[in-house]
């Protein structure tokens, strides 16, 4: 009987070792192989998009930029990032008001920064800022809570999507 747990440990520690060396499969890859119990899927992708997920980019990171700053007319992608929410309202009447008098104040004195004045039903918001890391986008926070702290209990950090240049 123990030679038989044994023989069955060995085992299966080997097709564990077996199954983790196949680096190669992607997720798309993964997401097409059936599985016992589970339904199927069938995932069809253009070889372009496969080239261009199969390639890994290290990220060089740019000391000479201003955080946050994106240069208007710079070619850029949207990428996951952070931003700096200031306001968020949602009374009908004044809340578009309030987030375009706070956006003209938080440029004047942050030039430097985007600002965008949005709506999503129900909500105004004004978020500034295009960061890529949290860490950046508290260093700013800290910043313009120093310049206004009338409106330090409405600013924080919020994960969006950001514009990052194309060097």
């Amino acid at each position: 009987m123990k030679k038989s747990i044994y023989i069955f440990l060995v085992l299966c520690l080997f097709s564990g070792f077996a199954l983790a060396q196949d680096d190669n499969k992607t997720i798309i890859d993964e997401l097409n192989s059936s599985k016992w119990g589970q339904g199927n899927i069938k995932v069809m992708q253009d070889e372009a998009v496969q080239n261009i997920l199969g390639v890994r980019q290290i990220a060089v990171i740019d000391t000479t930029k201003t955080v946050g700053v994106i240069d208007p007319t710079a070619n850029f992608t949207k990428v996951r990032g952070f931003k700096i929410q200031v306001f968020s309202g949602n009374n009908q009447q004044r809340s578009k008001r309030e987030a375009e008098s706070k956006q003209a104040q938080v440029k004047s004195a942050f030039p430097e920064l985007e600002t965008v004045v949005s709506f999503q039903s129900p909500f105004w918001r004004l978020r500034v800022g295009n960061f890529t890391s949290r860490a950046d986008a508290d260093g700013v926070l800290k910043e313009m809570k120093k310049t206004f702290p009338a409106f330090g209990r409405e600013m924080y950090v919020v994960p969006d999507v950001v514009k990052k240049p194309v060097q």
